[in-house]
């Protein structure tokens, strides 16, 4: 008769889990520290002078707990990290069907810039590019110009428990060389998904790419995301659940612009990149992601950004369709604070 084998079972500690992430973090930092491929986006005056050296990878769980390496404090500008967060905002001010007159939700195969509209709706492929991104800041809803750029400063300031400030010389520089994005603005004029002012549009929306944070700021702001919409470290709602839906799903199909399906099928998480050198990743239920180095690949992603997620999400078993992995989660979701619930952003703005 045949014996049965019996083998021993190790529980994963939370211990386990915190050396895990911080020796793996250190570990990719390490390893990629001296890369030195691609350029930074010298298109933008202001970003040609960032060093592009400059490196940091900074994890923030659900349950708040932060791990951070290298350049972490080093401010940078949001660029199309915002467009996420903005995104966000207007579905919960304005709703789902509202928005999608506006935008669609479709990936496209064309650089993050240009100037071309679905030809069948004639709106924007989707709201991660900038043709997208300028249609859904022509959404944001206030009294003037002042009034909106407070009610965007404000729900970003949800997510970093923190108030943001615009890069002022940033914001110029982009101002002054923004003539696609005039183009893209007019484009959508003519064919009605813009209706708004175009200067007083564009103006937000490079105040909005103009906004400074630095990496811990950032993957506090991806762990807001994995934690529901709840901010893990103030229990403020940022977003509520049935937009931060629609957000992490388009994030997770267009979010590194030409690259995503290549990102979805290697890494398999939402994520989000900007020209500015940052790229945050969602792990729901788990954790946010934050990585800043400044050198582009020719599609616009931080090349040091793809590596570090890539290696990361193969080593904690990140891919929202692995199957059998050796690891825990590393925290269980956390619970609703009081207070929190989860109704429309719009009531308290």
């Amino acid at each position: 008769m045949a014996v049965e084998q019996h083998h021993p079972t190790y529980a994963i500690t939370e211990s386990d889990v915190n050396i895990r992430i911080l020796s793996t973090i250190n570990e990719l930092h390490l390893r990629y520290r001296d890369l030195d491929e691609g350029t930074v986006a010298g298109y933008i005056p202001e970003l040609s002078k960032v060093d592009p050296d400059l490196f940091a990878i900074s994890v923030v769980t659900t349950d708040g707990k932060l791990y951070s390496v290298g350049d972490d404090e080093h401010a940078f500008t949001l660029q199309s990290l915002a467009n996420p967060f903005i995104f966000g905002m207007v579905l919960d001010e304005l709703g789902r069907e509202r928005v999608r007159q506006f935008v669609g939700v479709e990936p496209t195969g064309n650089p993050f810039n240009a100037i071309v509209l679905d030809r069948q709706t004639n709106r924007p492929m989707n709201p991660m590019v900038n043709a997208g991104a300028i249609a859904v800041t022509g959404l944001v809803p206030g009294n003037d110009p002042t009034d909106r750029l407070n009610r965007m400063l404000a729900a970003l300031g949800r997510y970093m428990g923190g108030a943001p400030q615009v890069d002022i010389e940033v914001f110029m520089s982009e101002k002054s060389t923004g003539d696609r994005n005039r183009s893209i603005a007019y484009l959508m004029r003519n064919f009605g998904t813009l209706t708004r002012d175009i200067n007083e549009v564009l103006d937000q929306y490079f105040q909005q790419c103009a906004v400074s944070v630095n990496c811990r700021n950032l993957a506090c702001m991806a762990a807001t995301m994995a934690a529901g919409g709840v901010n893990p470290h103030t229990g403020e709602r940022a977003i509520s659940r049935a937009a931060l839906r629609d957000v992490l799903t388009i994030m997770y199909t267009c979010g590194l612009y030409e690259s995503s399906g290549r990102w979805v099928h290697t890494v398999g998480i939402p994520a989000k990149s900007g020209v500015g050198g940052g790229l945050m990743a969602v792990v729901p239920g788990r954790m946010g992601i934050a990585i800043f180095s400044p050198r582009l690949d020719s599609q616009g992603n931080s090349v040091r950004g793809v590596r570090v997620c890539t290696d990361l999400a193969r080593q904690l078993n990140l891919h929202l369709f692995v199957a059998g992995g050796d690891t825990a989660p590393a925290v269980a979701p956390i619970d609703q604070p009081p207070g929190t619930d989860d109704t429309s952003i719009a009531q308290r703005t």
